[in-house]
């Protein structure tokens, strides 16, 4: 059975061990209260916009999203240095709780195909996302990143860490649902 750690081990890149822990509780929280177990994170596919034929799995999808943040986050620093600052540990939480929501967003139907939910349905998974981080005591900066990262975020001012994460989700979700044949 796969652990947490073993699902999420760029959970070692965040610095702040406190932030470290809420992000890991924040995810463990998610699974308990999801269908979902986390071999299905690799098994299930990251969108259900992109067509029935997509195999890039949920966890391939994050851990992409997770990996280009951070790249842009040093690139950042390395370019603007303190003239657009970036704190790093608030990017890669932000960035691994971006689709935490999604384990209440999505079910298994009968033939074990990952589909939306009724709950899903309602509220989608920025909003359950941040639910789950509050209650696990995230910090608005990264709840900030999680409510922003998708479509709702265009209606509000987003900081530096989730302009990035946005940008790294959508470079990849958007490669995959509008890629050329």
């Amino acid at each position: 059975m796969t652990t947490l750690t073993e699902l999420w081990p760029e959970l070692e890149w965040i610095q702040d061990k406190d932030l470290r822990k809420k992000t890991a509780k924040t995810w463990e929280l998610a699974l308990q209260k999801s269908v979902l177990k986390i071999e299905d994170l690799h098994k299930i596919p990251f969108t259900l916009l992109a067509g029935p034929n997509l195999k890039v799995s949920f966890m391939a999808h994050k851990r992409a999203v997770v990996h280009i943040a951070r790249e842009c986050g040093l690139i950042f620093h390395e370019f603007f240095k303190d003239e657009l600052p970036v704190d790093m540990d608030v990017l890669i939480a932000g960035a691994m709780l971006a689709d935490v929501g999604k384990m209440l967003e999505y079910i298994l139907d009968d033939d074990g195909n990952c589909v939306q939910g009724r709950y899903g349905e309602y509220i989608r998974h920025p909003f359950s996302g941040v639910s789950l981080a509050e209650q696990c005591g995230v910090p608005p900066e990264v709840c900030h990143i999680i409510a922003t990262h998708a479509g709702e975020g265009d209606m509000v001012k987003r900081s530096t860490e989730a302009y990035i994460v946005h940008h790294a989700d959508f470079m990849t979700f958007l490669s995959f649902k509008n890629r050329l044949k």
